[in-house]
């Protein structure tokens, strides 16, 4: 099988389109004929040697993936060949940017009917942490005041959805282009994110999603009321600073679950949650799409990697 290798961290060189042996799955797993392969920023961490998981040599980029289910290990149920299905490969992200790609069956699910096999590739990380940030972590519900930083971003857009949906009123941080996007998937009011003083706005929100970092982060708990929440998906809030104004503060890792992205799929299928996916490129250019991760000029949304094109 096509797959995309790396036997030593480093920068875009590291990467080799290979011919590789099929893996097989073992207990709990499945074997997916991989119809799309989306990329994300932690596949750049992970093919540098800076992601905070331990990653032995050699493996397979990617995680999020779409596809057809080619055979099961022993111990899984409710998936039989032929099913498609989306989600995660495993707990290290790795091994999606395949042909053929083993997955952990507790990571996957039924792939949403109203999606392409594409469209449903973009979905499980970005969307799964979202849902845990607003309601695993901070626990928003109806008629809380929610920011969210970066709700253009792949998972902000998420995150503004899942908000609004939940009831409740949602800020979103965007470039005035973004702006009408924004707010036709649910927000409120949209502030260019680049000028945003948040002048008098001190305590004004029950929680605050952080996917931006910076600056963003470093003054987010001021917004925030006494007893409220702040959750960052990109760095570690200052912990002091949260205890001054007595507000909770984490940084979250994302755990994907099939009970997650059943739920997620669900709501995809009933229309309630947008996907939205950027460039697509075949699997044997994942170097271009590396150089997108980088800052090379791209669509916004989720690129996406689709081999055999």
């Amino acid at each position: 099988m096509k797959a995309v290798e790396v036997r030593a961290f480093g920068g875009l060189d590291a990467m080799t389109y290979a011919d590789l042996p099929v893996p097989a799955p073992t207990d709990g797993q499945a074997l997916i004929r991989v119809r799309a392969a989306g990329v994300g920023p932690w596949d750049e961490w992970v093919r540098e040697g800076r992601s905070a998981i331990p990653q032995p040599l050699p493996l397979i980029l990617g995680s999020d993936l779409s596809g057809v289910v080619e055979a099961t290990g022993p111990g899984v149920a409710g998936l039989a060949p032929g099913d498609e299905v989306f989600g995660v490969t495993n707990p290290r992200f790795t091994g999606a940017y395949a042909e053929l790609a083993v997955a952990e069956a507790g990571m996957i699910a039924r792939k949403p009917a109203r999606l392409s096999h594409v469209e449903a590739a973009s979905v499980p990380v970005v969307a799964t942490t979202a849902w845990q940030m607003l309601f695993e972590h901070a626990g928003v519900k109806e008629g809380q005041r929610v920011l969210v930083w970066g709700g253009a971003g792949n998972v902000g857009a998420y995150v503004v959805q899942l908000a609004h949906q939940a009831g409740a009123d949602v800020v979103a941080t965007a470039s005035a282009g973004e702006a009408e996007t924004i707010r036709a998937l649910g927000a409120q009011e949209v502030i260019d994110g680049h000028a945003a003083t948040f002048v008098g706005r001190e305590g004004a929100f029950d929680a605050v999603i952080d996917t931006v970092g910076g600056d963003a982060l470093k003054n987010s708990p001021r917004l925030i009321r006494p007893g409220g929440v702040l959750v960052s998906a990109v760095g570690q809030p200052d912990q002091a600073l949260a205890a001054q104004h007595n507000v909770r503060a984490c940084l979250i890792f994302v755990s994907v679950t099939t009970a997650v992205v059943d739920r997620l799929a669900a709501m995809i299928d009933s229309g309630t949650l947008r996907v939205r996916v950027g460039e697509i490129l075949p699997l044997s250019a994942a170097r271009i799409a590396h150089e997108m991760l980088a800052g090379k000029p791209h669509k916004p949304g989720k690129i996406v990697l689709v081999p055999g094109s």
